[in-house]
Parts: C-alpha cells; structure tokens; sequence
C-alpha cells in the first residue's frame, strides 16, 4: 500500500506532519493512543484521513507489519528505544532524531536496510537536515576539509501547551552523554559546554553556540569526511557561568532515577507562549582546508518546528513515491542539500564562499 503512517499523530510534529501531507494531497494515517484526538485531528485537515489507534509503540507496530504501508514516520522518543521497534515492522521508515547515540544506531543498520531492500531516514528534524545541508553544500566540487564546524540556531515559537516526552527525552538524554567532538577522525569525550563560540549572523546580530554531542556531530562527520569536527547549537547555555555548571547537571543525569524523573517533569512543562529572540532559524556550516583557506554557508529558514515538519513530510512523501534507495541515511545524504529548499530554507553565502572575518567565531561568549 501506498500509505504513510504517522506515529504520534497527535504530539505537535506529528499534527503539523499530517498537515502538510494532506496539504500536498495525500492521504495521512494518523497514529497514536487516543482515538477521540485522533478522529478531531482528522477532522481539521485537507481532504481525508485515516485513524488508527495504538496503545503502545509495540501495537503500532504489529499493526503497520500487518498493514504493510509504504513508509511510517515515526515522532515518538526517546528514538533510542522506539526505533528498533518501529524499523522491524520492514517498511520504509523515517524519524526526527537528533541525539547521538539514535541517529548512530539507525545508520548502522545500514547494510540490514540494503539486504532488506528498505530505506531508513533518520535525523529528520532541523538541526541534522540544517547544519548538513548547509555543510554539503559548502563542500561540494571541494577537497575534503581539515576541520569543519556547524552551528545550529533554532527560532522556536514558545506554544502555551507542554513540552512532551520526544522533546524532553532528546534535551536530557542530549546533557546525559557530555561533551563529544571528532579529534583525528575518532569520536572522542569533551567536557560538555566546551567550544563555545560567538556568532554573526547575516541579519548583523549575534547569538552565542555551544559544543553539544548531538546526530548533527555525527552527519557532520559522514557528510565533510573531515577528521575534526565540532557541532555546537545556541540552545545550550553558552555564558561563562552557565558552561561551569554544567557538567555537575550532566553528572546528575547520569544517575537513572534522576535521568527519569527530569525527562518527566520537562516533558511536562508548559511553554511560555512568549514570541521568539529572533525572526529567522539559522544553521552555519563553516570548513577549514589544508592550505589555509576556509568557506561558511548560512541555511536561512522560518521556525524550526515547522521546517522540521515540512522536512519530513517531503522525504516521507519521496519515499512513499518510490525516490529513496536501500540503506540508512540521514535526509540530506539521500537526497541533497536542495532538500532544505524543498522544505522552503534558502542558502547564503559572501561573496565567493569566502570568510571575511577568519577569527570571527574564535571567541569564547562571556
């Protein structure tokens, strides 16, 4: 069947995933545990959609083995525990990923994919597609880089309602692992709230980023082939006082029952509604080479959620249309770096490519 299944219809991705499929005329299943916000979710968008209800990840499951449609997007976290579960029901699959040890476990299973003829999308959400986007487009017709650095920088629209679990999971499981960088091409562990940095956006304000060990990291990585690499994001705190904390707060997550209980008590927290610090969410892609020459590209888009959701729309409508390929990728190892156009960002750049500051972004944020 030519159906696309969406897990977690109900959460904010979800619905806003539902949204732009049936906006774009296709036929969304929606997906999760009750069947009265599912059938009113149905009800509010373009043309029709199905409604399946599932009490649990592992009946959403069985029921997508049974009904074999052609992809399941899948926005229920933590994806460390959904997606071994979710991937086994043998169709196309596609997730919002962004921590590391996630976004790692499903591109490992790259092989399983081809023998299988299925193909795995992981890092659907912003900060992957964004940063790598901006990065492939950068290192594209060029020799592979020495050092590399992407920088994400998220407009957020602050909703009144609760954050939710898959956010939640992917803040604290993201400050549970610490620091991480590529040093030499091997991942290796940093003191988490290093490499912090002070940018210029192309707007002529600045905003301050901080190292985080997130699926970015790794899609920098596979994307540059650069043997060092650095992925820092401005939702991290990147004053010095707030940096020096921070690994005692990584320390305490560590400890389970902590780890549990802070998952729950964000996943319950309710947004201010405040409007957002800035107009425009930004990802930078910035590659240093050999002879000393160095490039950056901006990717400029609207509010992160909703790039988010037209992201994974597009590559879920791609794959239900038969565009993907076997194995595992991230959005923007199968299908470009236009893909972030597709899903309405636009790439800037100085002129030629070049960096008029070098020592710009050198400075710690104080």
């Amino acid at each position: 069947m030519n159906e696309i299944w969406i897990l977690g219809a109900t959460g904010r991705t979800g619905r806003a995933v539902a949204d732009r499929l049936a906006a774009d005329g296709a036929t969304p299943v929606l997906v999760g545990r009750d069947p009265a916000r599912l059938r009113a979710l149905a009800e509010t968008l373009p043309g029709t959609a199905q409604v399946v209800p599932a009490g649990s990840v592992d009946e959403a499951a069985a029921l997508a083995r049974d009904a074999a449609p052609a992809v399941v997007v899948n926005t229920i976290g933590p994806f460390t525990r959904t997606a071994p579960t979710v991937v086994a029901a043998g169709t196309h699959y596609v997730d919002l990923a962004n921590d590391l040890p996630a976004v790692t476990a499903l591109l490992d299973r790259h092989d399983a994919a081809v023998a299988a003829g299925r193909c795995l999308v992981t890092g659907g959400g912003f900060g992957v597609v964004g940063t790598e986007s901006a990065l492939r487009r950068l290192c594209a017709d060029r020799p592979t880089p020495a050092r590399v650095r992407v920088d994400a920088v998220p407009m957020v629209h602050s909703d009144p309602g609760p954050i939710g679990p898959t956010l939640a999971a992917t803040i604290v499981d993201g400050f549970t692992a610490g620091g991480r960088r590529y040093e030499k091409g091997r991942l290796v562990r940093t003191r988490l709230g290093s490499d912090p940095a002070r940018l210029l956006l192309p707007d002529g304000s600045t905003v301050g980023t901080t190292g985080m060990p997130s699926g970015e990291l790794v899609a920098a990585h596979r994307a540059s082939g650069a043997p060092e690499v650095v992925s820092a994001s401005s939702m991290v705190p990147s004053g010095t006082a707030s940096r020096a904390i921070l690994p005692m707060v990584a320390a305490l997550l560590s400890r389970p029952v902590i780890a549990r209980a802070a998952r729950g008590a964000l996943a319950r927290a309710r947004g201010s509604g405040r409007p957002p610090a800035r107009r425009y969410t930004w990802a930078r892609a910035r590659a240093w080479w050999p002879d000393g020459s160095s490039r950056e590209v901006w990717l400029r888009a609207g509010e992160a959620m909703a790039f988010t959701a037209a992201i994974t729309a597009t590559v879920a409508a791609r794959l239900a249309a038969g565009e993907g390929r076997p194995g595992a990728y991230t959005p923007g190892a199968l299908f470009g770096p236009e893909l972030a156009i597709a899903a309405g960002g636009e790439f800037l750049l100085g002129a030629d490519g070049a960096v008029a500051d070098p020592a710009r972004d050198a400075s710690p944020t104080s």
